[in-house]
């Protein structure tokens, strides 16, 4: 099973984690076009890591792990989110978690 976990800060948000990347918060507004959300999912199951949520993801035949700024998903909500930048070996403190790949994103949107 492939895990990644996608990360988004916000304007305002904490600080970013040691070894974080960089995001854009410019980016994360609601109206971004489909274009700039390339990667979709349904959600299987959410974390919550105030200020944040990870996310795990079906997509195609693998699991994804996402993180974001607190978005409002549940259970079987279908999400799109941008490509973002993959870490490996990405361990959340506040999970005591280690998670193999991690895709940092800048939105997670959800869907219809």
């Amino acid at each position: 099973m492939l895990a990644l976990a996608v990360f988004s800060a916000a304007a305002g948000a904490q600080s970013l984690p040691s070894g974080h990347p960089s995001v854009n918060p410019a980016a994360a507004g609601k109206g971004a076009a489909a274009a700039q959300l390339p990667q979709q999912g349904k959600v299987i199951s959410t974390i919550a890591a105030p200020p944040y949520v990870y996310i795990e993801v079906a997509q195609d035949k693998k699991t994804l792990w996402l993180a974001a700024n607190a978005v409002p998903v549940k259970k079987g909500d279908l999400i799109r989110f941008d490509d973002g930048m993959v870490m490996t070996n990405f361990h959340s403190k506040t999970l005591n978690r280690t998670f193999p790949s991690v895709l940092f994103v800048n939105q997670v949107v959800v869907g219809k």
